[in-house]
């Protein structure tokens, strides 16, 4: 689940003191892959760190990608399933934590739809069907 955070909402990591948003007044953020929606809660673009509302529609995908160092998801409501990777099949739901290596590679499908609290960092690799790799927002 990688897409470029917005940086509008985002306060700089580093400042000595608490951070505190409110989500709720927060609007989703389009991604370049349909049907999902971010909330950027956090984004320190030294480290790359994410953490992420994150808001799948019915039958939405992220497509083939790798993460180059840990991701960690917390699904609050629906439901993600790998679709494709080593762990296929395997569907998380509202509830339960899943979190993958660095390294490892999938597809993300929301076949219910859900949301998610979504923590990893970027950049990480996409891989394209005509065999291109980008980022999360569609560039080299």
């Amino acid at each position: 689940m990688n897409v470029k955070p917005n940086m509008e909402n985002a306060t700089p990591v580093g400042e000595g003191r608490s951070h505190h948003l409110r989500p709720d007044d927060m609007p989703w953020q389009d991604t370049r892959f349909p049907g999902c929606k971010i909330k950027t809660l956090l984004f320190d673009p030294k480290s790359g760190l994410a953490t992420m509302l994150f808001k799948m529609e019915p039958g939405a995908e992220i497509p083939d990608h790798e993460h180059v160092l840990i991701e960690q998801t917390y699904v609050l409501e629906g439901s993600l399933v790998d679709k494709v990777g080593p762990d296929a099949g395997t569907e998380v739901t509202a509830g339960e934590f899943v979190w993958r290596d660095a390294g490892s590679r999938h597809t993300a499908w929301s076949p219910k739809g859900g949301t998610f609290v979504a923590i990893f960092q970027i950049p990480n690799k996409f891989f394209e069907k005509d065999g291109r790799v980008l980022d999360a927002t569609g560039k080299n």
